[in-house]
């Protein structure tokens, strides 16, 4: 049996197969490389270069491969950019998804777990998400996701095709072992942005709102490092392999921290870094926290990296680590 990893030289999708591979999986991997790197896809894994809306190579694909499951991460995910050019996220998210789950389909490919995101809510007025909250994004990049969570859900209900789909909240951090991190130039995330600025390697990083009804009056969210992310992704693999029924589940820590807060965890490491302190993006929130209770109980899944100064600490060494790659 085989795993398809998409957009598996990825921030994510490449610490997805080192998972798999540690494991014993089968694992191929499919990536334009666009926003990923061909070094970040580690040598056990069969490396294929393409586009998932490349029908002929899924095809030729899943012929070759027993594929017993498809995790899913390839597609667009900068939300100001979703704005200025929706038709690219229609179409590298949505419309490409739909071709890859008709593939799927054809070849009877039984299990799929999907990357989709916390921007599915939308702006949210419950400090605690859970699944059952109203899904009304406000940005293409949210709609693009929840459009594919849509089609996931009458695919799995028409043919042989049970799925997870699992919404992520604020990933950061970079693999424990050093082997792999956030390396896509222009990053947005905010611990990303915090740790260059850190090192100097931006002139420095703004603080979007200072005036929320918040602790400290910066937005509040909820931070999980990705390996605790890929774990989620391990146990929704176990429960859809030992019989379990298609559902969504929220991927987050249950609390969070304000943008202050990450600063000053950055700066504990590094030293004070330069800060500007700018009014608030439209349609940005004042928290977004994870109820991730069914994760917990029905995926089995439990973190291991709950902890800011640790996810830090990680995000700065592959970020120095990353830094000497290109200089060397």
């Amino acid at each position: 049996m085989t795993v398809l990893v998409t957009g598996g030289a990825g921030y994510i999708g490449s610490h997805m197969v080192h998972a798999l591979l540690a494991l014993g999986e089968d694992v191929v991997v499919v990536d334009n490389l666009v926003t990923g790197f061909d070094w970040a896809v580690p040598p056990a894994a069969r490396f294929e270069r393409g586009d998932i809306a490349d029908r002929s190579l899924l095809d030729r694909i899943m012929g070759e491969n027993e594929i017993d499951a498809v995790i899913h991460f390839a597609g667009s995910v900068v939300v100001p950019e979703s704005v200025r050019d929706p038709l690219k996220y229609y179409d590298n998210n949505t419309a490409a998804s739909r071709l890859l789950i008709e593939a799927c389909v054809a070849h009877g490919v039984p299990r799929f777990i999907f990357s989709s995101t916390a921007a599915v809510y939308g702006e949210v007025s419950a400090e605690t998400l859970t699944e059952d909250a109203a899904a009304q994004p406000i940005n293409p990049y949210g709609r693009s996701k929840l459009m594919t969570e849509w089609m996931l859900r009458d695919v799995s209900a028409a043919h042989d095709l049970e799925h997870v789909a699992l919404r992520y909240f604020n990933v950061a951090g970079a693999d424990p072992d050093g082997r792999t991190g956030q390396s896509t130039a222009g990053a947005t995330h905010l611990i990303k942005v915090a740790c260059e600025t850190a090192l100097g390697q931006r002139s420095s990083m703004a603080i979007f709102g200072t005036d929320y009804e918040t602790r400290d009056g910066t937005a509040i969210r909820d931070y999980i490092h990705v390996s605790d992310l890929i774990e989620a992704h391990v146990q929704a693999l176990r429960y859809l392999r030992n019989g379990g029924k298609s559902l969504t589940a929220n991927v987050g820590y249950g609390r969070g921290y304000t943008v202050k807060e990450v600063v000053a965890a950055v700066e504990r490491q590094t030293g004070a870094m330069p800060v500007e302190l700018r009014e608030r993006r439209a349609g940005d929130s004042a928290v977004v926290v994870a109820d991730a209770s069914r994760a917990r109980d029905v995926l089995e899944w439990t973190p291991r990296y709950d902890d800011l100064d640790l996810i830090v600490k990680h995000a700065l060494a592959w970020q120095k680590a990353l830094d000497q790659r290109k200089q060397g």
